[in-house]
């Protein structure tokens, strides 16, 4: 190839190695995965779908609904700290994806830390924020600010009785596929949280309570 016809190269390519360049970077600079729970078990546009912040109970069925994790607390058992609150995330599901229940279901093996506490004392509270959807983000709300919305579910872990039972698994299953493949040797058992209090977080002036009567009223779309 001549001098003329390689620079001439040089000029074509430079404009498709530049734009590669750019797609790079913005693969790089592109947010995190948001939850499994949204629309098509896509990701849900909680910009878009927030209830008005007046109605607490439709706040607190929301968060329920669209987020697929939490942290539980619970009063240890282990040796080193019984008696004192410990914290442990686990993945969870109100219901499959646009038909959620409010009752957060989990999947649990009795080797898990937290599930040793349970047997002894089943009482637990639950926290749920939007700072793992793309609400926060977006607004540019720290996970620690009133303005990201989060609730706390207090109550007792129960395991789920027979009527409950497929959608329970069905549930958890649909947003979590992995869980079929958990070992098996585990002794995994479907469980659910039986709600008693319940506060909303989602703006300045502190939490807000609703009842479970409330917050099991709403139609939730």
């Amino acid at each position: 190839m001549t001098g003329r016809g390689r620079g001439s190269a040089r000029v074509l390519l430079a404009p498709l190695l530049a734009l590669a360049l750019a797609l790079a970077l913005l693969a790089l600079l592109a947010p995190p995965a948001l939850a499994r729970g949204g629309r098509d078990h896509g990701n849900w546009d909680a910009v878009a779908l927030l209830p008005p912040r007046e109605d607490a109970a439709r706040v607190a069925r929301f968060v329920a609904h669209v987020c697929d994790w939490g942290a539980l607390a619970t009063l240890s058992t282990v040796p080193a700290v019984r008696g004192r609150p410990f914290a442990n995330v686990f993945s969870l599901s109100d219901g499959p994806p646009g038909a959620g229940s409010g009752v957060p279901y989990f999947y649990l093996s009795p080797l898990q830390l937290s599930v040793g506490d349970l047997q002894e004392n089943p009482y637990a509270t639950l926290t749920m924020s939007l700072a793992q959807t793309n609400f926060c983000r977006k607004h540019g709300f720290d996970p620690q600010s009133p303005l990201c919305a989060h609730i706390m579910l207090s109550g007792s872990i129960t395991k789920v009785n027979e009527t409950e039972m497929d959608f329970a698994k069905h549930s958890l299953f649909t947003r979590h596929p992995e869980m079929k493949d958990w070992p098996s040797d585990h002794n995994w058992f479907f469980a659910k949280l039986n709600i008693t209090n319940i506060w909303v977080l989602d703006y300045y002036g502190g939490a807000k309570t609703v009842t479970p009567e409330e917050y099991y009223n709403v139609k939730f779309q």
